[in-house]
């Protein structure tokens, strides 16, 4: 029977209750439980002032006006009065006590294999000494965080540790101190890493994409086609190119993926034509060589923008010839090609004809001087080069003269009236935009004229009939060809994509001058086949992107392109999201560096990075829920409930339905926006409840529901921005442990209770606002410079 101490006791602390995954909290219990076998009268006081300066927290015990001291296990040995004990008994304990000290406390509290491994390693000292005494109040103390907090099947491998450890909780003094020991420490529950066996979650919400697969239409699904303007191949595409065509374009993709439907997405280099020939005279290369760089540094840099083409290819491909010349013989059997002396100019100082860019001049309809020798860049009407004024050669600057010269003609005249059927059932039931039906309709006005669809040129698709030998077709007949091209070289089965039109819708996507090729030019090629082709359902255009009030230009070092924006070190979805935010799609937009780093700062950030870290970090905490999603209070929910909680999920399912309408409609900047509120919404949905510590231990059930529905409103997000920043939208799947997931009709709580999320990140960094001036000065267009 230990002696009872008398003595008046004042236990002190220099720190605030500590958490109980801590040596200082495990001192605590050590000392509560000799107090309680010792008979100890303690008292709690505020900190000794004469205290030494510790720096590690510490527990001090002041016994009358000489013993202070200032170390939980010397505590121990103090009201224990182990100095006292018969020499056998206090070598055994003060043994065992420096074992725990120097071997025992040093292992890490989170590794509890090892501390247990090592506790049952000494069996011997465990059953040396009765529950209650020195060395076991001392080794309970060290223990009992591990051992409470442990799974029965990872203790129950140490069958010595886990015998002790009912033997300590039935003892009397053990017991008493518990209570104590719990009002004066901060719980902390043990985190589980988080995997795929402690996920909870609806198994039917998993969205999954694996571009390694052939996509194919399936019947009875709504089958996708997607294609992007297939970018030429002769410089680096610039910011306007990216959200012009091909960015916007992924964002649809990705948006009718995550919503479930069967999606193709197709793109690839432009390389026939007189822009090739013209940069590869330029650089001194040959025209294949060219290709094979410029397809190589496209490729790279969508890569960086994340762009998930199902295939990315090319022109220059023996499919692709076979495509265009099969084409071009089945409009020619069906009496829509004829051939015509055509006046063209020619460079007596070159030897050649001056075909579309080799040629530049006066536009003949708005008066721009830089027009090309087959459209006006200006005014986006189609020229004849014949038709230039004050026509010059591209290549040396000298007038040319003109020359006739035999040629093929699509009688697009003959067509007319079967193209404008098409767009008229086309443009209402695909909900073209009202500028992409202007245009086209004002070419029906003027009249579709037949044209000429080959060249005097050597780079390009050969002519398969007799004397146009030296001849290749023009590139904009061949162009639109290649997206079925394309996809002959991704699928042999490209015929079910491309000749499917009940089962098949097609996008395209393109900037506002390529409108009338797939708008009347193409779909009459393909009218005039005969074959039973999937033809354009809706057409998206975008207008100009311009550079700090200029324009874009690599000759002068103006604007940002594709290997710029990667230069600066800025995340690719963070630059998507800027684009996208600002996309033109009905009037032309600037590309501002403060309005770029405004919005990463100010949207990104603030809005998104604020909402989703504030969650995450909360529910995170070892000291709240360790990572464990609460259970939701059902009545704070339901239908018609009076609470902060239920209006956020009617205000989510409103927005949610506005935001599937607008990008159902491809109109993806307001699908954006629609998104960022509903991140704003969940930042409001936060300060409303009065998510802090206070509402954790004074009104938990809310504090719970809060979390849980704000948990899933962050999860729906990972869906909502999945098109337009899907590796934020991948950061915020694995912040939570889930999958990506698919884009629903409602809002539903899909992430249950006992899900354990992952660890928090960082969505997004702020960007110093001393970068807007170095990126402007080094890729030049001050505000207000006029191009």
């Amino acid at each position: 029977m230990t002696e009872t101490l008398a003595t008046q006791l004042t236990l002190t602390r220099n720190l605030a209750p500590p958490a109980a995954n801590t040596p200082a909290a495990a001192g605590l219990l050590k000392i509560l439980i000799a107090a309680q076998a010792t008979g100890a009268k303690i008292q709690w006081a505020e900190v000794d002032e004469a205290a030494p300066k510790l720096k590690q927290p510490y527990w001090g015990l002041v016994a009358g006006s000489s013993t202070k001291l200032y170390d939980a296990n010397a505590i121990v040995r103090y009201l224990y009065k182990v100095g006292s004990l018969p020499l056998s008994e206090r070598l055994a304990a003060e043994q065992a006590l420096e074992w725990e000290e120097k071997a025992l406390s040093a292992l890490p509290t989170e590794d509890m294999d090892a501390i247990f491994a090592f506790a049952e390693s000494k069996a011997n000292v465990l059953s040396a000494h009765a529950p209650a005494t020195a060395v076991a109040a001392v080794l309970f103390g060290a223990l009992y965080y591990s051992l409470s907090n442990a799974k029965g099947s990872v203790v129950s491998k140490y069958p010595v540790l886990q015998q002790w450890y009912a033997q300590q909780l039935e003892n009397a003094a053990v017991s008493a101190a518990l209570p104590l020991y719990a009002e004066n420490v901060i719980k902390v529950l043990v985190r589980e890493e988080p995997s795929v066996s402690n996920r909870s979650l609806n198994p039917d919400i998993e969205f999954k994409f694996d571009p390694s697969l052939i996509v194919l239409p399936e019947a009875g699904a709504k089958n996708v086609l997607i294609t992007s303007a297939l970018p030429y191949v002769n410089n680096v595409p610039h910011l306007g190119n990216v959200i012009g065509s091909t960015l916007s374009a992924d964002v649809f993709a990705r948006y009718s993926r995550v919503r479930g439907h069967n999606t193709l997405y197709i793109c690839g280099t432009d390389e026939y034509g007189t822009a090739t020939e013209t940069k590869a005279l330029a650089d001194g290369v040959s025209c294949q060589d060219l290709c094979n760089m410029y397809h190589q540094l496209h490729k790279e840099i969508y890569e960086w923008f994340d762009l998930s083409f199902n295939y990315f290819g090319r022109t220059t491909t023996q499919k692709h010839t076979e495509i265009v010349q099969d084409i071009f013989l089945s409009c020619a059997k069906n009496g829509y090609v004829f051939a015509e002396p055509m006046a063209q100019l020619f460079c007596e100082q070159c030897s050649r004809f001056l075909a579309d860019r080799f040629v530049e001049g006066i536009c003949p309809l708005c008066g721009y001087d830089d027009a090309r020798g087959d459209q006006c860049d200006k005014c986006g009407s189609l020229i004849n080069a014949v038709d230039l004024i004050e026509p010059r050669c591209k290549l040396d600057g000298n007038r040319p003269i003109v020359r006739h010269s035999d040629q093929q003609f699509l009688d697009y005249e003959k067509l007319q009236a079967q193209c404008k059927e098409f767009v008229r059932k086309s443009s209402a039931k695909g909900k073209w935009s009202t500028n992409s039906v202007t245009i086209t309709n004002n070419r029906f006005k003027e009249g579709m004229r037949p044209s000429c669809v080959t060249r005097d040129l050597k780079w390009g698709v050969p002519v398969p009939i007799a004397g146009y030998e030296s001849k290749v077709f023009y590139v904009w007949f061949e162009a639109c060809i290649g997206y079925p091209s394309i996809t002959a070289n991704y699928t042999d089965d490209w015929e079910l994509w491309w000749k499917n039109p009940d089962n098949v819708e097609l996008y395209q996507f393109m900037g506002k001058d390529n409108v009338l090729f797939h708008t009347t030019a193409f779909p009459s090629t393909q009218i005039a086949t005969g074959d039973n082709w999937t033809f354009l359902h809706h057409i998206a255009t975008c207008e100009y992107l311009n550079y700090e009030t200029g324009k874009f230009s690599k000759s002068r070092g103006v604007g940002v392109f594709g290997n710029n924006a990667r230069d600066t070190g800025v995340p690719p979805d963070v630059w998507r999201y800027f684009l996208l935010s600002n996309r033109p799609e009905s009037s032309d937009s600037i590309f501002a560096w403060n309005d770029f780093v405004a919005r990463n700062n100010g949207e990104l950030l603030a809005n998104v990075g604020n909402f989703c870290n504030r969650v995450i970090k909360f529910l995170d905490a070892n000291t709240k829920y360790a990572g464990v999603l609460p259970s939701v209070d059902a009545s704070r929910i339901a239908v018609g409930a009076d609470t902060n909680d239920r209006r956020l999920i009617d205000d989510v399912n409103v927005l949610l339905a506005r935001y599937i309408e607008r990008m159902d409609a491809v109109q993806l900047k307001f699908g954006l926006r629609t998104a960022m509120e509903v991140s704003a919404r969940g930042n409001q949905y936060l300060q409303d409840s009065k998510l802090d510590n206070t509402l954790f231990t004074e009104n938990r059930a809310q504090c719970d529901t809060v979390l849980a529905v704000a948990a899933n409103l962050i999860y729906l997000l990972s869906a909502l921005f999945h098109p337009f920043m899907p590796a934020t939208a991948a950061s915020i799947a694995r912040q939570l442990n889930a999958p990506e997931r698919l884009l629903t009709d409602t809002f539903e709580l899909e992430l249950r209770a006992g899900h354990v999320i992952g660890q928090a990140e960082y969505l997004f960094s702020r960007i110093d606002e001393k970068k807007i001036d170095e990126w402007r000065a080094e890729y030049g267009g001050q505000p207000g410079e006029t191009a």
